[in-house]
């Protein structure tokens, strides 16, 4: 479950994210987790750019969406992201899309899921999470119980 200290992120459906059936395409939700990890990383760590240029990648080796709710053309969503875990050679976020409701004193959960990245450099051989970027990763991880 994301708390109140996940980072939002807002996006607007735009005509190009929906389907025939005019709801936004299912694989396009993990193009928003996508937007809101990038947004939280660029704001609270580095960008992926600056970790590309240190050799280090991090792409998806697992992704679950549970979908709640239909999003519609022009519905503005939050996209709530937290950092789950991290360890030394890999980290997994998660994920919460919600509709604004206008009127309403509540979000709509559109969507919820996770994913997990692995840090592995330009041959593909994994490779330890660099020392600063952890450190930066870390600090974004809820207080120990």
């Amino acid at each position: 479950m994301i708390n109140e200290a996940a980072h939002r992120t807002p996006y607007r459906v735009i005509y190009g994210d929906t389907d025939a059936a005019a709801v936004v395409y299912n694989a396009n939700y993990l193009r928003f987790f996508e937007i809101g990890r990038t947004e939280l990383m660029r704001e609270k760590v580095c960008s992926y750019r600056d970790i590309e240029e240190l050799g280090l990648l991090l792409p998806v080796t697992e992704c679950f969406v549970r979908y709640k709710a239909f999003a519609r053309y022009d519905d503005l969503l939050q996209i709530e992201t937290k950092l789950v875990w991290i360890k030394k050679v890999s980290c997994k976020f998660s994920y919460r899309l919600l509709r604004e409701e206008p009127g309403a004193e509540k979000e709509t959960l559109i969507a919820k899921g996770h994913t997990i990245h692995a840090a592995v450099n330009r041959d593909g051989k994994l490779t330890p999470i660099p020392t600063e970027i952890a450190h930066r990763l870390q600090a974004l991880l809820p207080p120990s119980e």
